[in-house]
């Protein structure tokens, strides 16, 4: 069994799914199901007896230790986390007790779990998965840098500053203790079930309700566009075949700026789903301030998973983004029946 944390959120159901569609190994979803959380993206699995949810918080020691004595996991993929940069602006408390202090918790659960297994393969077998970010990395300074598996550290908001001390501390109970740890970092994720909160599914929303198109600042910020089920696999490569106390940088290999993005979901949009006036989406485009910090580009150098464990992403941006738009669409047709 793997015990996964945050498995109601965006990545982490699409990766239980995608983890009983593959193999037959049980997951155990551990989830406080705060409000990004959505259990109907699992409601898939109600019957499939090799799933089990708890409700429970990463920083409830008490029920950590229950969970890691009954079910004897032989890996954690820990996805629990506060993800909204806009959020850790105006609240940054959370996003320091669930990301820095709920890590802590749960590394030191999987610490005392581990110690405890008496069989030499129980022992070498197990890992501990640790679902990071490119955005610890800070801002790339020109069009030509990558962020590497090497790159310093350069947190600019509360978030990725709360992930780069998470990811510090997975380090560290690595080198300090043995713990058999992989940390991966990824680029931004869309897909199917993430929150309206994120930019596609804001704008998709936005758009077949015809709202305004919010964009920040000049709209020119670049980010590495990730489908959440090449993440999915590429964290299962990891777990498969990773090497114990390396890191993964797991990208799309889609740089878009946030404008060219809104302008490829409008297009497609015109062809499915064409405004009642016919007018053109884009036609409700609108720049708004920008947020305070706003990193201007991400882009990841995925060159060492690709060559260590041979993974590369199956979407391009544009397969990915209509397979998105089409669930959105799907989504939304089932929601105003």
């Amino acid at each position: 069994m793997i015990i996964v944390t945050g498995g109601a959120g965006f990545i982490g159901s699409n990766f239980i799914v995608d983890w009983l569609s593959s193999n037959d190994e049980k997951v155990l979803n551990i989830d406080n199901l705060s409000y990004a959380a959505n259990l109907d993206h699992l409601k898939i699995l109600d019957k499939d007896e090799r799933y089990t949810f708890v409700k429970g918080d990463i920083n409830d020691i008490v029920l950590l230790e229950t969970v890691f004595n009954k079910f004897k996991p032989r890996a954690i993929v820990h996805f629990a986390a506060e993800s909204h940069v806009d959020r850790s602006i105006t609240g940054p408390e959370v996003f320091i007790q669930s990301n820095v202090i709920g890590t802590y918790n749960l590394l030191n659960q999987s610490l005392n779990y581990w110690k405890q297994l008496s069989l030499k393969n129980e022992k070498t077998n197990f890992r501990f998965i640790h679902v990071s970010t490119d955005e610890v990395y800070g801002t790339l300074d020109n069009d030509e840098d990558l962020f590497t598996e090497t790159s310093p550290y350069k947190p600019n908001s509360p978030y990725s500053a709360s992930k780069a001390s998470s990811d510090h501390l997975v380090r560290a109970w690595h080198h300090t203790y043995n713990l058999p740890v992989i940390t991966t970092n990824c680029s931004n994720n869309y897909g199917p079930h993430q929150h309206f909160e994120k930019l596609i599914p804001l704008i998709i929303k936005n758009a077949i309700t015809e709202k305004k198109l919010p964009i920040y600042g000049d709209g020119m910020n670049i980010r590495d566009w990730l489908y959440v089920k090449d993440h999915c696999s590429g964290i299962m490569s990891v777990l498969d075949a990773g090497n114990v106390g390396e890191t993964y940088n797991i990208g799309g290999w889609n740089e878009k700026s946030n404008i060219e993005v809104v302008k490829i979901i409008c297009n497609i949009l015109d062809g499915l789903y064409p405004r009642s006036d016919n007018r053109k989406y884009s036609e409700l485009i609108t720049f708004v301030t920008d947020r305070p910090g706003h990193d201007r580009r991400y882009a990841i150098d995925s060159s060492k998973i690709k060559k260590d464990l041979g993974w590369r992403p199956k979407e391009t941006f544009e397969s990915g983004i209509e397979k998105t738009i089409k669930w959105y669409l799907d989504y939304y047709k089932k929601q105003t029946k």
